[in-house]
């Protein structure tokens, strides 16, 4: 990942992270960590979809036909699960255009954010929460999936496979991993852009609910900060983005499709963009645990080669209307 701080972040992390190769093979980096102040505080999951600011219902595509108000629920069948986990959530994204990258405005901005874009995307459904271990272990129990590279969190022996650690986020995946669960589930990994919109809306904003963040709204700061290690999906109901949808920014950084390119948003398409059609590092978003306030923005762009896995990293699918 971007920056230099590369040996602080190895001093943190070298005591409980181990990083092991993935399927696929390429330079390794390492995230840096941003100061940041936190105060712990415990927030418990959310049962309802908080509206996003418009005022609009969010539409939802979920596995079970239960229709809770104000929140427009579909009934689709992804894909034959196996397990005790019975539904997958997810929420429509709109088409449109919105404000992607960063202005001159955003004093923590860098280069590769810039310039800031208007950009269309067709509609499509995004995963309101960060794929869950109990999720991810279906597509596993299915023959289809990998089993994570680790079984540990930071701070837990057993984290995956372990049910209290059902509904927190799936680490230790690499990109390929990550991709080949969403295609069992016959759905794919967010392009940069759908990332993006999803996460900030259309208006440009700071981070997904506005501006300013603490630790009521994301889990960050590293091991002294809000959590000190993965939070259960949901936990911060406080920080939705304006579509409903939760830990975009925090808690674990995101693999997207996308290659990374520093330079992509000089001349990137208007309608649909997907990124570079090669490259050697996969794009992450949305910051976590681990890192500082700035990372945390919308419009930050992390890289990392594609068969890293760590303690710090997960995903979510999407898929067309």
């Amino acid at each position: 990942m971007k920056r230099d701080n590369y040996a602080l972040v190895l001093s943190v992390l070298a005591v409980w992270i181990g990083l092991l190769a993935g399927c696929q093979t390429g330079p390794a980096q390492t995230p840096d960590l941003v100061n940041a102040t936190a105060t712990v505080e415990t927030a418990a999951a959310p049962s309802t979809i908080t509206p996003p600011s418009t005022g609009k219902p969010a539409s939802v595509l979920l596995l079970t036909a239960t229709k809770p108000s104000p929140v427009v629920i579909e009934t689709a069948k992804l894909t034959p699960f196996p397990s005790k986990v019975s539904e997958v959530e997810m929420v429509l994204i709109e088409a449109g255009e919105f404000l992607m990258g960063s202005s001159d405005t955003d004093t923590a901005a860098e280069r590769d954010e810039k310039p800031q874009h208007e950009v269309f995307l067709n509609a499509f459904y995004i995963d309101r929460t960060e794929v869950t271990n109990a999720m991810y272990r279906q597509c596993v129990d299915a023959g289809y999936c990998t089993p994570p590279e680790q079984v540990k969190s930071s701070t837990h022996a057993v984290y995956y496979g372990n049910p209290d650690f059902d509904d927190y986020p799936v680490i230790y995946v690499s990109w390929s991993q990550a991709a080949s669960y969403c295609g069992w589930r016959k759905a794919r990994l967010p392009s940069e852009a759908q990332w993006e919109k999803a996460a900030r809306g259309t208006d440009g904003r700071i981070y997904p609910w506005g501006a300013g963040i603490d630790c009521t709204r994301a889990n960050y700061g590293g091991p002294e900060g809000c959590r000190g290690d993965v939070a259960r999906v949901g936990s911060f109901p406080d920080g939705a983005s304006p579509y409903g949808l939760l830990e975009m920014s925090g808690n674990v950084w995101e693999w997207v499709n996308d290659w990374y390119l520093d330079i992509f948003y000089e001349d990137s398409p208007i309608n649909n963009p997907k990124g570079p059609s090669a490259g050697e590092r996969r794009i992450l978003r949305g910051g976590a645990w681990i890192t500082g306030e700035a990372i945390l923005r919308t419009a930050n762009r992390q890289y990392l080669a594609p068969s890293e896995t760590n303690a710090y990293l997960g995903f979510r699918c999407v898929r067309s209307t």
